[in-house]
């Protein structure tokens, strides 16, 4: 829901490094956030930044209804190392009619367990994490990377000095490395489906669309 300023309210539960960065990040967007920990001193420190810092079991559905918890847009899940307490939490929250949980996974076993409880998302910070510092140092060019599925991804690209003064055809990107090159951003200029003809320029950005494999091998471009 909406508070009476418009913003969208969000639950994190687990103020945990994870669960704390997730919270903050959205309060300093303009969110309302409620944090949840069951540990006093960790909502105290979060207190001040937060719409509401609550301590709690997150387990219990009547905790949780006491707060209407039902009400909040979307409620994230990000209790690490007790995977029973993520594991009850979600169903819980389910339980209570909360729309959309996400939680936080630390394997790919445990993503699949909670999607079959009832969780509408599941993400692997750690493997997310593990995947884009791997991307970045076979890739010293990638600068930024938005997973799409599992599967592919959207990258940013700096351009090579080496193919300064070259167009996208000669580049030949789709063919070498079967990626697709959907936007390129010289500057505050962005240029949408570049034309073949495009001539790159130092300091050119390329938003490319791939496989996490074919970006992968775009190791090699230069």
């Amino acid at each position: 829901m909406a508070n009476t300023y418009g913003r969208t309210e969000i639950a994190v539960i687990g103020l945990g490094r994870f669960g704390a960065s997730v919270a903050l990040t959205l309060a300093r967007q303009g969110f309302s956030v409620m944090g949840v920990d069951n540990d006093a001193k960790i909502t105290q420190g979060l207190a001040d930044e937060l719409t509401q810092a609550l301590v709690f079991d997150a387990t219990d559905e009547n905790a949780l209804r006491a707060v209407d918890i039902a009400s909040f847009d979307t409620v994230v899940v990000a209790i690490g190392a007790d995977f029973e307490a993520n594991l009850m939490a979600t169903v819980a929250l389910k339980a209570v009619g909360v729309k959309r949980v996400i939680c936080k996974a630390l394997t790919e076993r445990q993503q699949t367990i909670l999607l079959r409880v009832g969780a509408d998302k599941v993400v692997l910070p750690e493997s997310e994490a593990g995947q884009r510092l791997a991307m970045e140092l076979a890739n010293p060019n990638l600068l930024d990377r938005i997973p799409l599925g599992r599967e592919h991804a959207v990258v940013e690209l700096s351009v090579p000095d080496t193919m300064a003064g070259t167009t996208l055809q000669k580049a030949e990107l789709r063919s070498r490395y079967g990626v697709t090159v959907v936007a390129v951003k010289q500057g505050e200029s962005v240029t949408v489906a570049p034309p073949a003809d495009y001539v790159l320029a130092k300091g050119d950005l390329l938003v490319v669309i791939g496989t996490n494999e074919n970006v992968f091998a775009m190791n090699d471009w230069d």
